[in-house]
């Protein structure tokens, strides 16, 4: 006889409560939805074209496919970083990414030169510098700041792809040691100080202060006063959009990673896993607070309670465009692994119709939230994020048709490569069934 635990509603087994914590997708069957396959194309062609793509994106052509570059060596090895071909940057963003990719398609050489970068010169390591421990999401591919400050949807894939890397290749040491170094970055997330200083800030000691160059129209910058807290709101349970405090009490819905979060409440730091379990359901439960009703499309900035944020510094946050691409695809990831969300079927339909009478093949990339195109660009990383929402729409001729519509669509290339080219990658991965939980041995 199995063991019973009381609850309110009376007692169940403890194997059925586990497993009820444990949902039903893919974290306890291990099965993986091909979306491909179940459309007639074969296993062996999503592998090579998988393949394929990350040959072009980290190994193409320099000045029209890749993403990745190498670029030398230090005492801890490799040195490469992912950058936006557009902006002339790297960011934590395409890092992380990067780093997620890297562990999927079981790459490690790429995987520790990123890392490497990314500790040398993204970690903020100055004292002095209220956003130390965490990593300025932007930097110039020499290495110097374009930013002094992180945004904490590249922490949270730095954080996953290390937890992957130490359960798939083990841990190393120093930067290598995987697993302290997620445990580090996950821990800080949520309890870094709040501290509070006057700019301008150095990245590490002994570089020069780094100066923001004035934005076009704004005046000259001047010393102002920061401060950096945790990148969690202990109270709504949310990732912040930055972590600061005062007026920068708000969140991104596309920073909503549920998927994570479960993972974390089991495997991260042992006093914050119950916060992370609790943060996973508070971010299904967002994503309908987010999310119009009509045509399911989410603000790239939200107040706690799903409301449009607009802000100086971005016009269209209050708008859907290209922080928002991501959402979709997050609650039905988050639906695949674990089927907790009773709402993520109703939200990928949502989304998916109204993408669908605009046109699979035409649909804008920006749109205010009822709906009205904001932009004439048709973009191959939101074609991928919409294709992964159909991991939880209801099998339909609609769901089908944003599947095809990645299968067809080219590995991206040119200028725009770099978040359409992440997005492509990781999102095929999803779609066919080879971007997996790699969990402790």
């Amino acid at each position: 006889m199995l063991p019973v635990i009381p609850l309110a509603s009376g007692i169940v087994p403890l194997r059925a409560q586990s497993s009820a914590k444990d949902g039903a997708g893919a974290y306890r069957s291990h099965h993986y939805r091909d979306l491909f396959a179940e459309q007639g194309h074969s296993r062996k062609e999503s592998e090579a074209r998988a393949e394929a793509a990350f040959q072009q994106l980290f190994h193409g052509d320099k000045n029209s496919q890749a993403i990745y570059y190498e670029a030398g060596k230090n005492e801890n090895g490799p040195l490469a970083y992912v950058t936006d071909i557009a902006n002339h940057d790297a960011r934590t963003e395409g890092m992380s990414y990067g780093m997620m990719i890297a562990v999927q398609r079981n790459r490690k050489a790429e995987f520790d030169a990123i890392w490497n970068w990314a500790n040398t010169y993204m970690l903020v390591t100055d004292p002095q510098n209220p956003s130390v421990g965490y990593f300025a999401w932007s930097m110039h591919t020499d290495g110097t700041p374009r930013s002094d400050s992180p945004a904490p949807d590249g922490e949270e894939y730095f954080v996953m792809s290390l937890y992957f890397a130490a359960n798939r290749w083990g841990n190393g040491k120093g930067i290598y040691d995987c697993k302290a170094q997620a445990d580090r970055i996950l821990g800080l997330m949520r309890h870094h100080p709040v501290v509070t200083a006057t700019g301008p800030f150095r990245i590490h000691p002994g570089d020069a202060p780094y100066v923001p160059a004035p934005r076009p129209g704004a005046p000259p910058w001047t010393a102002r006063q920061v401060t950096v807290g945790p990148m969690v709101n202990e109270q709504a349970k949310m990732i912040l959009f930055v972590p600061g405090s005062g007026g920068n009490q708000f969140s991104d819905p596309s920073y909503h990673l549920p998927a994570f979060y479960e993972l974390w409440s089991r495997w991260g730091p042992v006093e914050d896993r119950a916060f992370w379990a609790e943060a996973a359901a508070v971010s299904r439960a967002y994503f309908s607070k987010a999310t119009n009703a009509e045509t399911g499309l989410a603000p790239d900035y939200a107040e706690f309670d799903g409301q449009p944020h607009a802000t100086p510094f971005n016009k269209m946050a209050s708008n859907f465009s290209y922080d928002s691409w991501r959402t979709a695809s997050n609650w039905s990831v988050d639906d695949s692994w674990w089927h907790k969300n009773p709402q993520a079927q109703v939200l990928s339909d949502r989304i998916q119709k109204f993408l669908y009478a605009q046109g699979v093949d035409k649909f804008a990339d920006r749109y205010t939230l009822d709906g009205k195109p904001l932009s004439e660009r048709h973009s191959t990383g939101m074609v991928a994020t919409s294709a992964t929402a159909s991991l939880a729409a209801t099998k339909s001729d609609v769901s089908k048709a944003f599947v095809e519509a990645l299968w067809n669509s080219p590995v991206p290339s040119g200028e725009q490569r770099y978040y359409d080219g992440m997005l492509y990658m990781m999102n095929f991965l999803h779609c066919s069934g080879q971007f997996r939980i790699w969990g402790p041995k």
